[in-house]
């Protein structure tokens, strides 16, 4: 198991985010930081556990043109097996305080097995796009990765298919945690991302970004929806 740090912002060169994209992606204002998430009901916001402590107060931005829409997060629901251990569910569900304007809903992955190596990826967040520069945060990445050392149901691994973890490339950064991962083909919703390190345990960004899988905590998802009021289709 890698050591890990907590996922901020797509670094190296990644794109702005399509429209298909952005339109299901939040970003997550806390008092020392920033994270992404993704809605999955108009007033529910899947995320990253360890984005949202819950002594913490935290606000919602969607971002129409120049004029970001800003909602609070009236609940916070971590996974009861977080821990902090890369292993561990680093998923939280955030109920808003109503729906939030030009958010739309993303549909879940269909995928059960877990990932092969070499499926693509999609990975979008609002992360840094220059590590350790803070200015370069706030605007939604996207960028294609691809599936590396043999995936399982508790935690993928994804790398730059250009570059495959030996030197730096696009991957996951400060402010990208809580972000989603989309398959390639359908922009369906498969996983959450988690943390960035090097191969041998370094924690930087542009190597090997770290992914919750969603199938094996759907369950939770759909039980902790219901019990905050927002009910999702099984």
């Amino acid at each position: 198991m890698l050591a890990a740090t907590p996922a901020s912002a797509i670094v190296g060169g990644a794109r702005f985010a399509e429209e298909a994209i952005a339109r299901h992606v939040v970003l997550i204002v806390g008092a020392q930081h920033l994270c992404s998430g993704v809605a999955i009901a108009p007033d529910l916001v899947l995320t990253a556990a360890h984005c949202v402590p819950t002594t913490g107060k935290y606000r919602l931005m969607t971002f129409d043109g120049r004029r970001p829409a800003v909602k609070e997060v009236a609940n916070v629901a971590a996974h009861p097996q977080f821990s902090g251990r890369a292993d561990a569910p680093d998923l939280a569900l955030l109920k808003l305080s109503g729906p939030v304007p030009n958010l739309q809903p993303v549909a879940f992955s269909e995928r059960r097995a877990p990932p092969s190596v070499g499926d693509r990826f999609i990975v979008a967040g609002f992360g840094v796009g220059v590590q350790g520069d803070r200015r370069t945060a706030g605007k939604l990445r996207a960028a294609t990765l691809v599936a590396t050392d043999r995936p399982s149901s508790q935690q993928l691994s994804l790398v730059d298919p250009h570059k495959l973890g030996d030197s730096a490339g696009f991957g996951v950064c400060n402010g990208d945690s809580g972000g989603p991962v989309f398959e390639e083909r359908d922009r369906a919703l498969v996983g959450i991302v988690s943390w960035s390190a090097r191969t041998d345990g370094e924690p930087i960004c542009g190597f090997v970004s770290g992914v919750i899988p969603l199938a094996r905590y759907r369950y939770w998802i759909l039980e902790t929806a219901a019990k905050l009021g927002s009910p999702l289709e099984p």
